[in-house]
């Protein structure tokens, strides 16, 4: 019997969608005692909470599927009322071909895969840390928008009529796109001119736009940063957006038992791969690859400014590793260093000073 079995009485399994929510309550021996379903909306949630009370009066737990996405609603309404909440991934899906799908059986299903779980999920809280994540995705957005703008500038140049191509491709890119917004057609030139030069101009003007949207969108991260965690962006290699997504990655403090779930989380956690005399570990390709690759950025930043990172990396590969391997060892470390940074509260900070 696992841990939550031992703590509550029944658990209410909900898998969400985008207008409806389906529920389950089981008990703590998985026996299903009834079913509900209501709409993502506030009086949805209460009918919810409400058969939660009926059939699961004493000690409770939901275990909610999508709490980033279609279930942040009712997560937050929970937590609000006093509930304890626990997120579980996608439920199990029959081995056999054919199996029953429903959304009943998948709310039923989440209870159960909560229940049997070894280590509960703790569901990732709003306020400041769903303000970081929205300008984080929305800035990357711009800067993928970014890339592919400049991507098809670099084409409608190869493509351009003679004349106009030998203008600008022996500019860089910064002076292309500064020459391409100022371009203009003129009546006399060729229809296929003027409309290229449209396309230029229009590109080019996209561009910049993105770019401006992206710079203050970063402006506004760095200051949310420095508001909420500014010892973050005091260690070395790391920046605000590397800060931003270390943040929305973690959460909240407790949201993980240990460093090295931390270290698993992030993917930075070695796999052994030793077999007969070879004593190794390969790379882990689990866990928040957005985390895994805003410490993989840090690393690289040290190794070029920090004497002492580059010093350990010396020393591992005169141990024998390969320097990706060295790497790979600073990364677990760093997520050491990172999550006992985090975890540290106000007090604890004033404390040791």
């Amino acid at each position: 019997m696992s841990m939550l079995a031992e703590q509550v009485d029944g658990v209410i399994g909900v898998d969400t969608h985008r207008d409806t929510l389906a529920a389950a309550a089981v008990s703590a021996l998985g026996a299903v005692l009834a079913h509900a379903e209501a709409a993502t909306d506030a009086h949805g949630y209460l009918q919810l909470l409400e058969f939660a009370r009926k059939h699961v009066p004493g000690r409770r737990c939901w275990a909610l599927e999508g709490t980033g996405s279609y279930g942040a609603g009712l997560a937050a309404f929970l937590q609000a009322c006093g509930e304890k909440v626990v997120e579980v991934c996608r439920p199990k899906r029959p081995v056999q071909r054919g199996g029953r799908k429903t959304d009943a059986l998948d709310a039923v299903r989440a209870a159960r895969e909560a229940l049997t779980s070894e280590h509960l999920i703790q569901p990732r809280r709003r306020e400041e840390r769903e303000a970081l994540r929205v300008l984080l995705t929305t800035r990357q957005g711009a800067v993928s928008a970014t890339t592919a703008a400049i991507n098809h500038l670099k084409a409608l140049v190869v493509s351009a009529p003679d004349d106009l191509r030998n203008e600008i491709r022996s500019m860089g890119s910064k002076a292309q796109i500064s020459y391409c917004a100022k371009l203009r057609d003129r009546p006399c030139q060729t229809l296929e001119h003027r409309m290229t030069v449209r396309a230029l101009r229009s590109t080019a003007h996209r561009i910049q736009t993105l770019r401006a949207e992206a710079k203050e969108l970063e402006e506004q991260i760095t200051a949310l940063v420095n508001e909420f965690k500014p010892e973050l962006m005091q260690q070395v290699g790391v920046g605000a957006i590397s800060a931003a997504q270390i943040l929305v990655s973690w959460s909240h403090p407790g949201r993980f038992r240990s460093e090295a779930a931390f270290a698993t989380f992030a993917g930075t956690a070695p796999i052994p791969a030793s077999s007969g005399l070879t004593d190794r570990h390969r790379l882990n390709r689990s866990g928040d690859r957005q985390l895994n690759r805003a410490l993989h950025t840090i690393i690289l930043v040290r190794a070029r400014v920090d004497p002492d990172t580059r010093a350990y990396i010396a020393r591992r590969i005169s141990e024998g590793k390969s320097p990706r391997e060295a790497r790979r060892c600073l990364k677990r470390a760093l997520s050491r260093q990172l999550f006992k940074l985090l975890e540290r509260t106000p007090e604890s900070l004033q404390a040791a000073a």
